[in-house]
C-alpha cells in the first residue's frame, strides 16, 4: 500500500504514525472498563490477545513494507535531535502506569472466571510489553537521566529491571554467539529458550552489575547497586497493589509482570534464531553487524513497536534513535512482522518449518557453525 511513496514523503507520514502507540493503553482501558461493566466480560478479557495476535497480523499484510531510510547527512541529525520523538516515548510512562493501575482494578471488580482472569493477566503482559519493556528498551539505550531512568522505571513496573543491565552490558556485547542465552540457537524451540533466557538474564545482571562496582572499589551490596534500587521499585509497586486491592491485586502485579516478561523474551527468540557471528582466526568473533538480527519492515508493527522490527540497524548502532533506524535489505528478513512471527514461535514444528529453510538459505556453504551450542566456547567478543 505505502511501498511507492517517496522517502520524504513516508518520513513525514511516520512522524504522525508513531502516534498508533497510544491504541495500545485506549484497548487497555476499553476493556477495563468493559471487564466490569458488560455481560461478555470473559470476551474482553482475552480481546487484547486477540486484537495483537489476530487483528494486527492481518493488518500488517495489507498495509505492507516502509521503503523509507531516511537522509544520512540531512534528516538524520536533524530527526535524532528534534525533542518531539523523544516526548512520544516518555509520555507513555504516565499512561502505562495509568493503565495499568485501571487493569488491576478491573482484575479484582470484574466478575471473571478463572480462566478469563489467566487470559486478562495474558493481555495485560502482551500490553506490558509493548509499551513498558519496548518503550524501555528504547529508553535505556540513551544517554541524558531523564530517559535513561524512565526506561529502568518502565521495567521496574513490570519486575524485569535485570534487563536494564543486561541487555546493554550482556546480550549486546554477546549477541548471536554461544555466549548469549537471550540469542536463540538452530533448531531450538521456544520452550526451550524461555526458562533458560528468564534464569540468564536475571543472574547475568547481577554478576555484571556486581563487577561494574568491584572495578570502582565499591561493594555489589551498597546503594550504588542499581539493580538494588529497581527491584527495591517494583516491591513498591507490588506492595501499592497489594495494600490497595488486596492479594488479588499481588497476584495481578506478579501475573502482569511475568507475561510482560515473557514477551519480551519471545521477541528475543524471534529477532536472533539461529543467526551467529563467525568465529575468527584468533579465536574471537566477528564484529556485531547488521547480519546478525532478524529485521522486519511492515510498517503497521514498526510504527506501534517505534521501529523495534529494524532490530539489525539497532544491534550495529544500539544508541541510533528509534526514529532514524534503517531498513538493510541484504540483512536477513523475516517473513512477516512481530505480531505474525509471535503466534509462529508459539507453535515449534511450524517456526522450523518455516524459518529453518531461512537459516540455511542465509549461511550456505558454513552450516556447521549453527551447531555451535554445544560446544564449551569462551572466546570474548569482538569489541
Amino acid at each position: 500500500m505505502f511501498e511507492r511513496m517517496s522517502s520524504d514523503l513516508m518520513i513525514l507520514f511516520k512522524r504522525f504514525g508513531y502516534l498508533l502507540v497510544l491504541v495500545v493503553p485506549a484497548v487497555g482501558v476499553a476493556c477495563s472498563w468493559l471487564l466490569v461493566n458488560s455481560p461478555n466480560a470473559n470476551f474482553w478479557a482475552f480481546f487484547p490477545i486477540l486484537f495483537t495476535f489476530g487483528l494486527v497480523p492481518i493488518l500488517d499484510y495489507i498495509v505492507g513494507k516502509d521503503p523509507a531510510n531516511p537522509d544520512e547527512e540531512i534528516q538524520v541529525p536533524a530527526m535524532s535531535n528534534e525533542i518531539y520523538y523523544r516526548v512520544l516515548t516518555l509520555m507513555c510512562l504516565p499512561l502505562h502506569l495509568g493503565v495499568m493501575a485501571y487493569a488491576g482494578w478491573a482484575f479484582v471488580n470484574a466478575e471473571l472466571s478463572l480462566f478469563a482472569q489467566l487470559g486478562w493477566l495474558m493481555s495485560v503482559g502482551v500490553m506490558g510489553g509493548i509499551i513498558a519493556i519496548n518503550i524501555g528498551h528504547e529508553l535505556i539505550h540513551k544517554d541524558p537521566k531523564i530517559e535513561n531512568w524512565a526506561g529502568g522505571l518502565f521495567l521496574a513496573s513490570v519486575t524485569y529491571a535485570g534487563f536494564k543491565v543486561e541487555h546493554v552490558r550482556g546480550h549486546h556485547v554477546h549477541v548471536s554467539t554461544p555466549n548469549d542465552a537471550s540469542s536463540s540457537r538452530y533448531n531450538q524451540s521456544i520452550y526451550d529458550f524461555l526458562p533458560k533466557a528468564f534464569l540468564h538474564n536475571f543472574t547475568n545482571a547481577w554478576r555484571l552489575e556486581a563487577e561494574r562496582l568491584k572495578r570502582k572499589g565499591k561493594s555489589p551490596l551498597s546503594v550504588y547497586n542499581e539493580l538494588i534500587w529497581w527491584y527495591s521499585i517494583s516491591g513498591l509497586f507490588a506492595l501499592t497493589f497489594f495494600a490497595v486491592f488486596g492479594w488479588m491485586g499481588l497476584l495481578f502485579f506478579v501475573g502482569q509482570s511475568f507475561f510482560a516478561s515473557a514477551t519480551l523474551e519471545v521477541i528475543n527468540y524471534i529477532e536472533h534464531y539461529g543467526l551467529h557471528r563467525r568465529e575468527l582466526e584468533n579465536g574471537r568473533f566477528e564484529r556485531v553487524t547488521p547480519a546478525h538480527s532478524w529485521n522486519s519492515n511492515y510498517l503497521l508493527t514498526n510504527m506501534f513497536l517505534f521501529h523495534l522490527q529494524r532490530h539489525s540497524d539497532h544491534h550495529a548502532y544500539a544508541k541510533r534513535r528509534y526514529q532514524v533506524l534503517r531498513h538493510y535489505e541484504e540483512s536477513p528478513q523475516l517473513p512477516g512482522g512481530y505480531a505474525a512471527m509471535f503466534v509462529l514461535a508459539l507453535v515449534p514444528p511450524l517456526w522450523k518449518k518455516v524459518m529453518n529453510p531461512r537459516v540455511e538459505a542465509y549461511y550456505q556453504g558454513e552450516l556447521d557453525q549453527l551447531f555451535r551450542e554445544g560446544r564449551r566456547v569462551n572466546n570474548i567478543s569482538a569489541s
